[in-house]
């Protein structure tokens, strides 16, 4: 099982090319849609690390491929500006989640 990022920043996939994870940087919506694609169809691919930039130009696809429970686990990453969630996002997931209030 490997990892796979898709970026919008080239500084980002530098990062994370440093830590042995392969990718891709795009900046379109189509570009992007193809890219999750293409990785979600490779099998070798388990992890793919999407920046939030980038989940946002394509929340369907992303969002099917969660729910539908795809072999492939999608993780959004900031990217190298920050992050667009609120202070209180993990905490208020695991609430939402579980019903644990942290």
């Amino acid at each position: 099982m490997r990892y796979f990022a898709i970026s919008d920043n080239v500084d980002t996939l530098t990062g994370l090319r440093m830590a042995g994870i392969e990718g891709v940087v795009v900046h379109e919506r189509k570009e992007a849609q193809a890219a999750v694609a293409e990785a979600i169809a490779n099998p070798e691919i388990g992890i793919l690390l999407v920046t939030e930039r980038l989940a946002a130009l394509c929340p369907e696809q992303l969002g099917d491929l969660k729910q539908r429970g795809s072999r492939t686990i999608v993780v959004e990453i900031p990217d190298r500006h920050g992050t667009g969630r609120s202070a209180d996002s993990i905490t208020r997931y695991i609430r939402e989640s579980i019903g644990v209030k942290v």
